[in-house]
Order: C-alpha cells, then sequence, then structure tokens
C-alpha cells in the first residue's frame, strides 16, 4: 500500500521498487496496491478488499506523504495508519506489517516535519513492527538519483530503494528466512 514512490511514477511499472521486490521474493507474490497521489484516507478505505481478496502474509505500507504535503493534520494520518497496521496485526491469518516513513521537503519547516517524523516511529515502536523511518533517504538528495521534480526517483534509484526495503525486512525478526530471497 503506498503512494508515488511505491507506484512507479514517472516510470515504467516493471524498473519500480516494487516490481523488483518481486524479483527478490520469487516464494511471494508481490502486489503492488500503490496510486499515485494516495493519501492514508485512501489506503484506510482500499485496505480491507485489498487484504480479504489477497490474504497478504506480509503488508508494506508506504503512505503520509501526500497527507502531509497537503499539510494534513498529523493526529489523523497516524490514526489512518494505525487502522491499517491493525488491520494486519489483527488479521485472522498471519499478517506482518512494515511501515516505510518519508520525510518532507524543507519549506515545510522542521516543527512540522519533526512531528510527521514521530508519527512514524510512534506507531513502529507502539506495534513493535519493521520500520524504515526514511525509505528513500539514499536517493533522496542526490539529484542524478531523482526525476526532473525533484520529488520522485528515477529509474536508477530503484535498486537502492530495494536494498533498503529488503534490509528493513531482513532486520525484523521472523519477517523473511534465508530461503525466500534469490541470491
Amino acid at each position: 500500500m503506498g503512494d508515488s514512490l511505491s507506484a512507479a511514477y514517472g516510470l515504467p511499472i516493471e524498473k519500480g521498487w516494487v516490481n523488483l521486490l518481486q524479483q527478490a521474493l520469487p516464494a511471494y507474490k508481490v502486489v503492488n496496491a500503490s496510486i499515485s497521489g494516495e493519501t492514508t484516507s485512501g489506503g484506510k478505505q482500499r485496505l480491507p478488499a485489498l487484504m480479504n481478496q489477497y490474504k497478504p502474509a506480509i503488508l508494506i505500507v508506504e503512505l503520509g506523504a501526500n497527507d502531509a504535503l497537503r499539510g494534513q493534520n498529523l493526529n489523523t494520518t497516524k490514526r489512518n495508519l494505525q487502522s491499517m497496521l491493525d488491520a494486519c496485526i489483527q488479521a485472522d491469518y498471519a499478517c506482518k506489517p512494515v511501515l516505510l516513513g518519508i520525510r518532507l521537503p524543507t519549506n515545510y519547516g522542521p516543527a512540522y516535519d519533526a512531528l510527521l517524523q514521530s508519527v512514524y516511529k510512534g506507531l513502529a515502536t507502539e506495534n513493535q513492527i519493521a520500520f524504515h523511518p526514511f525509505f528513500i533517504e539514499q536517493v533522496a538528495l542526490d539529484p542524478d538519483l531523482m526525476q526532473a521534480d525533484a520529488l520522485h526517483p528515477n529509474a536508477l534509484a530503484q535498486p537502492l530503494i530495494l536494498e533498503t526495503v529488503l534490509s528493513t525486512m531482513k532486520a525484523a525478526e521472523g519477517l523473511l528466512t534465508p530461503n525466500e530471497l534469490s541470491e
């Protein structure tokens, strides 16, 4: 569940990190339910039907950037994210959540960005789940790895983002076993 950062915005879908994740995890069927422009409210509304349809073993939640870019109340964002995490944690089948956080451009101010960071960190701590605070950090400040809009990673950045996501998943106890990863 994600936004444009996971929907391969501006790229052929096969170049996106989610598609690359499928190649790295052949033991899983990876479903990219990301939509460019998606908010946590939209994700929360769409998630029940998707969970019913796919019954995911792992739910990667990469949402909140569009909430923050629109200046929405981050308490609502937190509640929406918690609802999505709860749907996974409380599913009647084994589902493990992974939370991928983002950072805001500096023009949003340090106080709002700090609040956004505390939302992600608090959710990860409270739920004891796999978490990366800024999953595109490795590429976000490198203009050679970003599209012209300076918000979306380009095709060269996607394998680096995949490395970050995989290392986050590998670090979570019991999330992935070595035999589930392609070498």
